[in-house]
């Protein structure tokens, strides 16, 4: 694996140049490791609403732009201060993609500079208990996509105030308790270290033990990242999108992510479905939006729908149980809170 040290600061240009090189992925190569950081930005998963995850006036205020990320997950809140890795890589066809490989490099990296870090979670990495990591992933085909965050040395006061725009996720999770459970690598290193000398030590640390060799961005690829920056990257439509109409909302929050779920149900049909939330998923959303409509809002009809997709529901919904999950989006039983009743004329 090549390592590519990217210096641009920029988040759109970052991400599109993240998607063409994986993009252009091909088995048999050696891939990338990226190593690169955003200016002050904000971060959204692929499924969420961002209008539901931000506070748009603080952002708006404070200039900071928001660009949405091609893998699931929740949002987060970047600057110089925090280290984005990628690692761009081909598996096996039948081959399970896994978080622990990647991620215990970057600990054994960590330890490199006398960090104690551990796996907390399935996507998260700690130290003394408090995050310092979290990645995301994104298959197609033999193509694998993992990418996180490591917070060396962030504007957490920002962060506190940049992501609280969703009032259901911080009731159960509250803004005081995210903040108090995350923390910035600096804290654990010498403090007569400034935080530049902090940054440059795990950069150097993670290519040490990420890639074989580093490598100059291909000029081809370069051209590329910078259209579709500005096409897709830069654009309202895939940052924000639309937040359609709906008539029943079905909300729920699992171990392996929140979803919520918005149906348009008219004469009792569903007539759109729209998933948002911050699960991962190695499959398109869209195949359940598009399968649930046109169907009877009836958990039989429902079910019926579901099990014509094609592909296993948990591959839609990573660590999901199915038939917990069918049941939630076909609307069994769901708690008062937990669900939107049709609005009448």
């Amino acid at each position: 694996m090549l390592a590519l040290r990217i210096h641009s600061l920029d988040p759109a240009h970052n991400l599109a140049l993240e998607e063409c090189l994986f993009d252009s992925l091909k088995p048999g190569e050696p891939g990338w490791f990226l190593v690169w950081r955003n200016g002050p930005s904000i971060i959204v998963g692929r499924h969420q609403n961002t209008l539901e995850e931000i506070d748009e006036a603080f952002i708006r205020e404070s200039g900071i732009p928001v660009v949405r990320r091609g893998t699931g997950g929740g949002a987060v809140y970047h600057d110089e201060g925090n280290l984005n890795f990628s690692f761009l890589t081909t598996i096996s066809r039948n081959e399970k993609a896994e978080f622990a490989p990647f991620m215990r490099l970057m600990v054994d990296a960590l330890g490199d500079l006398g960090i104690q870090a551990e796996l907390s979670s399935r996507n998260d990495i700690t130290v003394a208990g408090r995050k310092i990591s979290g990645s995301a992933q994104r298959r197609s085909g033999q193509k694998l996509l993992h990418h996180g965050t490591m917070l060396v040395d962030l504007n957490m006061s920002v962060l506190g105030r940049a992501l609280t725009g969703n009032p259901d996720k911080y009731r159960s999770k509250g803004v005081a308790s995210h903040r108090s459970r995350v923390a910035n690598l600096r804290e654990f290193m010498d403090p007569a270290l400034d935080r530049d000398t902090c940054l440059r030590m795990v950069t150097d640390a993670v290519v040490c033990r990420c890639a074989g060799g580093e490598a100059t961005l291909p000029p081809e690829v370069e051209a590329r990242a910078l259209e579709l920056a500005e096409s897709k990257y830069r654009s309202w439509d895939w940052n924000y999108g639309k937040s359609p109409a709906f008539t029943t909302r079905l909300r729920e929050r699992f171990p392996w992510g929140a979803v919520d779920c918005r149906l348009d149900v008219k004469n009792g049909i569903v007539h759109t479905c729209r998933i948002f939330g911050d699960f991962f998923s190695s499959r398109s959303i869209v195949d359940i939006e598009r399968i649930l409509a046109g169907t009877r809002f009836v958990p039989e009809d429902m079910r019926a729908a579901l099990a014509r997709l094609p592909y296993p529901l948990e591959e839609y919904f990573t660590g999901a149980n199915a038939d917990e999950t069918a049941a939630f989006l076909a609307g069994e039983s769901p708690s008062p809170a937990k669900r939107q009743a049709p609005k009448t004329a």
